[in-house]
């Protein structure tokens, strides 16, 4: 298939192509589904989409309601941009259900000034989700030593002194409405029983995660470690890198992975659509996950 940049920004421009948008199905879905921002990270840091396209392309592409935005997709993050993009999503009847937040600190890093500057980093992604309606923020738990993984007490000092900082920035999101959310997203956030060891030390109703399909280290478990996270789950990254034939994610087995978030999770909010993969195009790529997503719905 054509795998190119243009390719898949020709398709995202021309909602008429083949396999495009069909809302002729009048069941009621077990869950619903949104577009992950990362999903076009190439095109968009290409030049060739942009953030503020996010609504259209979900809706009159994807026939999606609700995206999921990614902060260093911004273009400028000022007053005037938040509010073009909050009004091409209300005219498009699109939600922003999330701001996924990279780069902005270490919230469990070894020295306190570095935990305090990330928690006061994230304080402007929290007032911006507000105001686009967002439900939460998903931060990152990063600050782990190397070879820390190996090491049990380094684990437990890990979590112990990023309590406070995940604390005061629950506390400040609170004032707004707004939940703070994990993702397992590599180093020691992918080993599930560290972020329930955090779930249960900080104990605010606003902190959760948000499981996702990927980021594991080879070896994981990811099906344990995900059945791990859906207790405290606030939202659902169906990740795919690629297909097989079938139509089949070939990294993950979506039936098992399905069950654990719907059947024994009783998961039914939203399911992002997050394509990583290389083979297919982006377009295709989101394409190909909400197909697989929908066989489940």
């Amino acid at each position: 298939m054509q795998s190119t940049l243009g390719a898949m920004t020709a398709g995202l421009m021309n909602s008429s192509l083949n396999g495009a948008y069909d809302n002729s199905s009048k069941k009621s879905p077990r869950f619903q589904m949104s577009l992950a921002g990362w999903s076009f990270h190439k095109a968009i840091q290409a030049n060739l989409v942009k953030m503020l396209d996010f609504p259209r392309i979900a809706r009159q592409t994807f026939g999606l309601d609700a995206i999921e935005p990614v902060n260093t997709l911004f273009e400028v993050p000022t007053a005037n941009y938040v509010s073009e993009l909050k009004r091409n999503a209300n005219n498009e009847g699109v939600k922003i259900l999330l701001i996924m937040c990279d780069d902005e600190g270490a919230l469990a890093g070894k020295e306190k000034k570095e935990r305090d500057k990330a928690v006061q980093n994230h304080h402007k992604w929290v007032d911006i989700g507000a105001e686009l309606g967002c439900h939460s923020i998903r931060v990152n738990m990063r600050g782990e030593e190397e070879g820390a993984a190996k090491d049990p007490r380094a684990i437990e000092e890990f979590v112990d002194r990023s309590v406070e900082a995940f604390s005061a920035l629950c506390e400040y999101a609170d004032k707004s409405g707004i939940n703070v959310i994990i993702e397992n997203h590599g180093g020691l956030s992918s080993n599930a029983d560290v972020l329930v060891r955090l779930m249960k030390a900080v104990r605010r109703k606003n902190f959760g995660t948000l499981p996702d399909f990927g980021n594991f280290d080879p070896g994981m478990d990811r099906y344990e470690n995900i059945r791990k996270l859906m207790p405290y789950a606030k939202g659902v990254s169906g990740k795919s890198q690629n297909f097989d034939a079938q139509g089949n994610e070939t990294e993950t087995d979506y039936n098992r992975m399905m069950k654990i978030v719907l059947d024994e999770g009783k998961f039914s909010g939203y399911i992002d659509i997050e394509y990583e993969g290389d083979r297919l195009s982006e377009f295709e790529g989101v394409w190909a996950t909400k197909r697989l997503l929908e066989r489940f719905q």
